[in-house]
């Protein structure tokens, strides 16, 4: 089984509603974003959370929900269970690194701030590895400054795979990228 059809099959299996909200397999758009830049154990995890926040604010790849409420419930969903697989692989780090990441990116939709991208890119590469994140993502937070996490990403990942991640971030997105 794909990872894709894991998140929509587990999906579908929780709720006849997120079932239904799947789009048509034709139209499925089957880009992994930024678990490439992650170990293979978080992978589909990360993507789960990543659907998440596409239904929340971008333009997801499995799921059209008919209407904002059932997109609130069914991006919550994503998240949710996104992070119940990353903690089955036992790494609090993990489990707390993506918590930041899903608060830090709430805060900066809700402000119009830069700065998403670069974030998943960090948190993606340096997933659970205890790589001192905290102060990359307070100057994020506090300065909107995403210097730090960008450095991060690229030390962990390398230039083109970040890039690649970066611009498969942006073409999810309708407008500019914040």
């Amino acid at each position: 089984m794909t990872m894709w059809q894991t998140i929509a099959g587990e999906a579908s299996a929780e709720s006849r509603l997120w079932g239904q909200a799947l789009l048509p397999v034709d139209d499925h758009r089957l880009v992994p974003v930024f678990s490439p830049l992650a170990s293979e154990r978080f992978r589909t995890g990360l993507e789960t959370i990543y659907e998440g926040y596409l239904v929340h604010y971008g333009e997801p790849r499995l799921f059209a929900p008919a209407d904002p409420d059932s997109a609130l419930l069914l991006g919550d969903y994503l998240y949710a269970h996104g992070l119940v697989r990353i903690a089955s692989v036992g790494e609090v780090d993990a489990v707390s690194d993506l918590s930041e990441l899903i608060s830090l990116t709430s805060q900066l939709r809700a402000e119009d701030a830069d700065g998403d991208g670069v974030l998943w890119a960090a948190t993606a590469a340096l997933l659970g590895a205890d790589a001192g994140l905290a102060e990359a993502r307070s100057a994020l937070r506090l300065r909107a400054d995403a210097s730090a996490l960008d450095a991060a990403a690229r030390g962990a990942a390398g230039d083109e795979a970040v890039d690649r991640a970066l611009s498969a971030h942006a073409d999810r997105f309708k407008g500019p990228v914040r």
